[in-house]
């Protein structure tokens, strides 16, 4: 969310933020408007003031028992005029909040340009691709053939894009996100937080899904949403609260299903794990003081790359270009898992700082240094992506007969098993 009074102390600054994310020039507009919005109110005030003295008028001449017909008919005039700026403010202030909440964030200045994923920036690689003697498989035939991947029964219950999970392979699904929460709350310094999967209008604005994404959620009978990502209603839980300065950062994770109705991907990903309305997630997400976040945007990127090198997956990081950075992020890392059975790398999670965009929407403050309350800035991050974890556990791990080498770490989880056998 944008701040008014700082677009106008420096419209040039905002319109060049724009155009690094391809928007025309919005400053002149914001600022037109906002001077409607305050002419109008300036105007009410003139004639609530205007009124009174009336009023004060009206009520001397009739304790002097004068002709009060033409006062009270210049304040039927003054009431008619009252009534339509009393209409008029909250429509101008209603179309400036709304034009301000369709902004995406401003980029941080470290964003290379691009257009799309094919112009983002390769930070690191880690791992090598192993070699196999056998053309590998995709993870939705290793699964069919496990006989522990049905897609069929979940078209059966839900339709297209669920999946259906049976012993050892559900038991794996569960076993990759217990290890990723236990290594974030032990080794990481997060806190363990459960929260619900439902929630109201206001917490999907808080964090940008509302109103521009309402297309790619969930929505319930009763007016709430399921969350498309914990994020949501971790990053919510210090909104309207102004937190002291020794609080933070505030680290919080949780392993929860997220919903998503993938609205316009028709025809991407429809085979197999990959783009699901339901999958399980790991998120981290920190609340810093503005001067911190930047370190603690290396630092939970770094926390997903361990879960990464733990399982002994092959990765990349990549920076994400100006025009592939998402509606709330200033700052975007993705980690990009390589699939054998694919041939190529997807992401598997994406950590980005949102600096104070999220925290104005949300009125999230701490009290800093000279004791007045300032933005917080939010950050979040998948720690990792469940489902695409189990994908690439199987692709990186199987064996010429179909059978899956069970990761090392993943073992104690799953009661010492060492695969999941054909």
């Amino acid at each position: 969310m944008h701040d008014v009074r700082a677009i106008r102390e420096d419209a040039a600054g905002f319109d060049a933020g724009l155009a690094r994310r391809g928007i025309m020039p919005m400053a002149g507009d914001l600022v037109a408007l906002d001077d409607e919005r305050r002419e109008a109110v300036s105007a009410l005030q003139v004639l609530q003031a205007q009124r009174n003295a009336l009023a004060k008028r009206i009520g001397e001449a009739k304790r002097a028992k004068s002709d009060t017909a033409a006062l009270e008919a210049e304040g039927a005039a003054l009431r008619h005029q009252m009534e339509a700026l009393e209409a008029r403010v909250p429509q101008l202030e209603t179309t400036l909040r709304d034009l301000l909440a369709s902004i995406p964030n401003l980029l941080d200045p470290a964003v290379p340009p691009g257009r799309d994923e094919a112009e983002n920036s390769l930070e690191k690689s880690f791992g090598a691709r192993r070699n196999y003697e056998f053309k590998p498989r995709e993870h939705f035939e290793l699964g069919e053939g496990l006989g522990q991947m049905d897609f069929a029964a979940a078209a059966k219950l839900a339709g297209s894009r669920f999946t259906v999970l049976r012993g050892d392979l559900a038991r794996l699904e569960r076993a990759l996100g217990q290890f990723m929460l236990d290594l974030h709350v032990s080794e990481h310094g997060y806190v363990e937080t459960t929260v619900p999967l439902l929630v109201n209008d206001a917490a999907m604005f808080g964090t940008g899904q509302l109103p521009k994404f309402a297309d790619d959620l969930f929505r319930t009978t009763d007016g709430r949403w399921l969350i498309p990502t914990a994020e949501v209603a971790l990053t919510n839980l210090v909104a309207g609260d102004i937190l002291a300065a020794d609080a933070l950062p505030m680290r919080l994770a949780a392993l929860t299903p997220c919903f998503r109705s993938e609205a316009g991907s028709a025809g991407r990903d429809v085979r197999g794990m990959l783009r699901q309305h339901q999958f399980y997630k790991v998120e981290m997400v920190s609340i810093t003081r503005p001067e911190d976040s930047a370190a603690e945007h290396e630092r939970m990127t770094r926390c997903a790359e361990v879960v990464l090198e733990r399982l002994g997956l092959s990765y990349r990081r990549m920076l994400l270009c100006a025009g592939d950075t998402g509606f709330s992020a200033a700052k975007t890392y993705d980690l990009e898992v390589w699939l054998p059975g694919q041939g190529m790398y997807r992401e598997i999670s994406s950590c980005s700082n949102t600096q104070d965009f999220q925290a104005r929407r949300m009125q999230a403050r701490f009290r800093n240094a000279e004791g007045k309350a300032a933005y917080v800035h939010t950050l979040n991050g998948s720690g990792v992506a469940v489902g695409r974890a189990l994908i690439a556990v199987l692709e990186t791990y199987q064996e010429a007969d179909g059978s899956v080498t069970i990761p090392e770490v993943l073992r104690p989880y799953m009661g010492g098993k060492q695969a999941l056998l054909f």
